[in-house]
């Protein structure tokens, strides 16, 4: 098991988060990879081949870090996601396989005609409100 990192720093003007670790290594890991790398069961299914593609993760933002037990922590992104418990053991493979899990994700999203860009909203006036149909009150009957 890998030793817990002895600083975690959320930059949040960079949007990085960058772990310390005892043997004077530092990694500096963007909130759009941590998000799409997520280790929940939304983003790596519930079995090897359930993996779920994220796409339009780009803007995404990394608003709260907080402790799990002594083994991990719990990222908080913009977009609501929150259900990723991050162990030691799961970061440093995040950190050691960063650009081989980067360009993989890369290429999924070129397989898949995908993006990191969100999606267009182009939502309608319909989309935006909603409208609640009441029905008209009897007359008081006398």
């Amino acid at each position: 098991m890998k030793s817990a990192p002895t600083e975690i720093r959320l930059h949040r003007k960079s949007n990085v988060l960058t772990l310390a670790y005892a043997d004077g290594s530092r990694h500096e890991l963007s909130a759009e990879f941590l998000r799409v790398h997520s280790p929940s069961a939304e983003v790596r299914g519930h079995g090897k081949g359930q993996e779920v593609l994220q796409t339009g993760k780009r803007q995404v933002r990394l608003v709260g870090v907080e402790p799990v037990g002594n083994y991990a922590i719990k990222l908080v992104f913009d977009d609501g996601h929150q259900s990723g418990i991050y162990s030691w053991d799961y970061l440093s493979e995040l950190c050691a396989q960063y650009d081989t899990l980067w360009e993989k994700y890369l290429q999924g999203l070129q397989d898949a005609g995908a993006s990191r860009d969100p999606a267009p909203s182009g939502r309608s006036l319909s989309e935006a409100v909603q409208v609640i149909t009441i029905q008209p009150l009897s007359p008081p009957q006398n």
